[in-house]
């Protein structure tokens, strides 16, 4: 498999793809050709590893890491992947729950994937590489727990000071001494121009050996496409009808998986983004304008992105926005909707969903009669609402307990280093810490 830069350049290997994160030219890293498959491949597989393992082995063609894919497979979906059904009194309904991962957080897939091919492939103690990475809320926590004491790797997570809840904050920040963790006086937006910036730094890359783990990695959306599929083959098996998607966005990178699969012949019907108040990818689909701008500040924190990195892997890989939109669907979900849905949720359903999920309920919910009906319906759970509970709880006039995974991590001491947002406060830093004397300041 080769895999060329949405800027032109290429080819390499998944091996090099998945170390250099971001090609040399500035693009994102696209398989090319896609792997193409019908529902008949997957007969034998029934369980979500089968599946994984039958849909990532064309990506693993010529890799060094092809004959450890079984392991890499077991290592990443360690946890279940539950598909529920929701009571619902128009048309039919499901919740793929995506957050039992160790981070409760969909984030934990893709992440766990990195740190099992990274350390395949570069577990050197003597040459440290060293995984850069932005987060709005879940990526670096995720990230950092499937990266922390790994022999070899180093971590550095850059998240926005004041927009991130207070669990997620601590979860980002409670690592051991081969994670730094920067707490930057700036937007998501900010954290992620300083980690490409640092990335397209010939000279702090070479020193650092800088990879990425971002979903600008391609690294992050192979394994989110596996459990699209394991979805999307689970229903079409028991129901014999293609199920569509409703998928909380913010960088993109997780309903680009879900397309992903669809286009390589996974029996998905429609997918539909769901953003927050963030509106840069509904403004596209109406206006045909790609214009970035500043994100704002909203409930489904994660989701606060103004610029979308992997717009530009989507656009390159199915077209401009007069294309896009008759492919796919968007709908903007501001923070009133959210704390509405989220109470809904609780009333119609018996349990909490977090804000992010809540702008998928709330897209399902306001979906045409007919399109409701005519359609089976697979909404996206993309992290456990106790991560939220200063939103969630009041709004449900209840608790919401916390999962024995989330309980682990809070019961670490946290810490972190307050920063400007510029990418000589991030070198300084990683200096201190990596080529220094390894102590927090």
């Amino acid at each position: 498999m080769e895999f060329f830069s949405t800027r032109g350049q290429g080819p390499v290997n998944l091996d090099e793809a998945l170390v250099r994160g971001i090609a040399g030219d500035g693009g994102l890293f696209m398989p090319t050709p896609m792997p193409a498959f019908s529902v008949s491949d997957f007969d034998e597989a029934q369980s979500l590893q089968a599946v994984a393992q039958t849909l990532l082995a064309p990506f693993f063609g010529g890799s060094s890491l092809e004959a450890d894919l079984g392991r890499i497979v077991e290592e990443t979906f360690s946890f279940p992947i539950p598909l529920t059904d929701l009571p619902s009194e128009t048309g039919t309904a499901r919740l793929l729950e995506l957050y039992h991962g160790p981070t409760a957080a969909f984030k934990d897939v893709g992440a766990r994937f990195l740190s099992a091919c990274m350390k395949r492939l570069e577990g050197d103690e003597a040459s440290p590489l060293t995984i850069l990475v932005a987060t709005s809320g879940d990526t670096g926590g995720a990230v950092a727990a499937a990266f922390d004491q790994q022999p070899g790797m180093r971590v550095v997570v850059l998240f926005p000071d004041g927009r991130v809840s207070e669990r997620q904050a601590h979860q980002l920040s409670c690592w051991s001494d081969n994670v730094l963790s920067l707490c930057v006086d700036g937007s998501f937006d900010e954290c992620q121009a300083m980690v490409k910036a640092a990335l397209a730094d010939e000279d702090l890359s070479a020193h650092y050996r800088f990879s990425s783990a971002n979903s600008i990695n391609i690294g992050r959306l192979l394994p989110q496409s596996t459990y699209y599929a394991y979805a999307s083959l689970q229903h079409f098996r028991e129901t014999g009808r293609k199920p569509s998607f409703i998928i909380p966005t913010g960088n993109l990178g997780n309903a680009l998986a879900c397309i992903m699969a669809r286009e390589m012949g996974l029996p998905i019907e429609s997918v539909i983004l769901a953003t927050n108040a963030n509106r840069t990818i509904p403004d596209y689909f109406e206006t045909l304008e790609w214009l970035p701008r500043a994100s704002l500040q909203t409930l489904a924190s994660a989701m606060d992105v103004g610029n979308p990195s992997n717009m530009e892997r989507l656009r390159s890989f199915l077209g401009e926005a007069d294309v896009l939109r008759t492919r796919l669907g968007v709908r903007s979900v501001p923070d009133d909707e959210i704390e509405e849905d989220i109470a809904i949720d609780y009333k119609d359903f018996d349990f909490a969903v977090c804000p992010h999920t809540a702008t998928a309920t709330r897209t399902w919910r306001e979906l045409d009669v007919a399109l409701r009906e005519g359609e089976d319906w697979i909404l996206v759970a993309t992290a456990h609402p106790a991560k939220f509970e200063t939103v969630v709880e009041p709004l449900i006039n209840d608790e919401v307990p916390l999962p024995p995974e989330l309980n682990a991590i809070l019961s670490r001491p946290k810490r972190a280093i307050s920063i400007p947002a510029t990418q000589e406060a991030m070198a300084a830093e990683m200096e201190t810490r990596f080529a220094g004397s390894g102590e927090q300041h």
